[in-house]
């Protein structure tokens, strides 16, 4: 299985600061110490859009203020500089439609919350495969 360099620059979107660090943690724990944060899609998109190459991966929240999870993919997707990179979406949310909608947005996969380090390490390998495939 194929996981992303521990170097790699994560960006992490969620409106709120506990889920950030938690998410930080996580990722940590699974070897990865370049995570940024933003507190919604808008200011995620500034972000990326200041810095285009940085990142090699995005999580994000799907409810938020601003622009939601699924704006800031579709976001993403339109824009040529942007639209490489791999998504995964984080919900509390795990009704079929919500998952539909979140993959014809562009999410590469996604995951429900509450989750583990072992279930995120799980869902990157399969992003991160499909990738290299």
């Amino acid at each position: 299985m194929a996981m992303p360099s521990p170097d790699i620059n994560i960006l992490v979107v969620d409106d709120m600061a506990a889920m950030r660090k938690i998410l930080r943690t996580l990722l940590g724990q699974l070897g990865y110490k370049n995570v940024d944060e933003a507190e919604d899609g808008k200011q995620a998109l500034e972000i990326l859009r200041k810095n285009p190459d940085k990142y090699g991966l995005v999580i994000t929240d799907w409810n938020m203020p601003n622009m939601t999870g699924i704006e800031l993919v579709q976001e993403i997707r339109k824009d040529p500089n942007l639209k490489h990179l791999p998504i995964l979406m984080v919900t509390a949310e795990a009704k079929k439609e919500n998952v539909l909608m979140a993959i014809k947005a562009g999410v590469n996969n996604y995951i429900v919350k509450p989750f583990t380090a072992e279930t995120l390490k799980e869902k990157l390998e399969k992003i991160f495969s499909s990738l290299q495939g």
